[in-house]
């Protein structure tokens, strides 16, 4: 399903137009995706929004990150890479607490057992995206695309 999501946030989400979600998934059926995938992606954006604008606006601005003890279960689904590029946004002040806590859920409701740092990132430029972050979102744009892991020290 994360190929399926990469897919219609750059063929679709990421636009500034409105989506017509028929038509849409017409077009995801043809270019041969499963209809259950489609209806997965679908309810895996949709929790992305509605998990977003249940932060308040004013809860949405930088603040100092606070300590994150992860669980097991994500320690062991997420790469301890994944998980230390959030911790670095973090400190760049480019996640906020909120922000964290939902990319953690939307990788965890992901149907796989492994995420890797290549798709924490994808789940982190949604995220942002999805908060109207574009400035933000140019900056792991970049660090995606950039052949050189960050390092923490």
């Amino acid at each position: 399903m994360f190929e399926l999501l990469i897919y219609m946030f750059e063929n679709y989400l990421s636009s500034q137009n409105k989506l017509d979600f028929n038509n849409m998934s017409l077009e995801l059926e043809a270019a041969g995706f499963d209809n259950d995938e489609i209806k997965d992606a679908f309810d895996w954006f949709t929790q992305l929004k509605v998990m977003s604008d249940k932060v308040p606006l004013k809860l949405k601005s930088r603040s100092k990150p606070k300590l994150r003890i992860y669980t097991a279960n994500e320690k062991e689904k997420v790469s301890s890479d994944a998980l230390g590029f959030l911790i670095f946004l973090e400190q760049a002040q480019v996640l906020n607490d909120f922000e964290r806590e939902i990319i953690i859920d939307r990788s965890m409701a992901l149907n796989q057992n492994f995420i890797s740092i290549d798709e924490i990132r994808w789940i982190v430029m949604m995220t942002l995206w999805n908060n109207g972050k574009e400035n933000d979102y140019l900056f792991v744009e970049d660090a995606l695309y950039q052949k050189e892991q960050f390092s923490l020290h």
